[in-house]
């Protein structure tokens, strides 16, 4: 089966020894994304934001797959805090229509003090 990387500047680069995504087959892997701006490097203040930005960096790495977020079948999402569940949801639910199957957990911590995280996997 063939595997390629997925690498695109229009998503934050990895900051550890991992790849933005993979693509295998015809489903796409990305890998969890925090609401770093890719051309800033800045993170928006509170959590509506963070969660929009975190979307939009996971559907830059599909696209750059040559998936959509309407092909995601799987997420699983990462909170710093459970109390920010419902707020979440609101901007989560504007980009994954297609209701994809889902985790969401709270964690202890997330990289660089964040209030997010969000990967997904797709089919093209």
């Amino acid at each position: 089966m063939e595997k390629t990387v997925i690498s695109t500047n229009k998503a934050p680069g990895a900051i550890g020894p991992y790849s933005q995504g993979w693509v295998v087959g015809d489903f796409v892997y990305t890998s969890g994304q925090i609401p770093v701006d890719p051309a800033s490097g800045e993170v928006p203040a509170g959590i509506a934001a963070q969660a929009e930005q975190s979307c939009k960096n996971v559907a830059a790495i599909l696209e750059a797959a040559g998936a959509t977020l309407e092909g995601v079948v799987k997420t699983t999402c990462f909170l710093a805090d459970m109390g920010d569940f419902a707020a979440f949801n609101e901007v989560y639910a504007k980009y994954f229509t297609s209701k994809p199957a889902r985790s969401c957990v709270a964690v202890k911590d997330l990289p660089k003090g964040v209030l997010c995280e969000i990967e997904a996997v797709a089919v093209k």
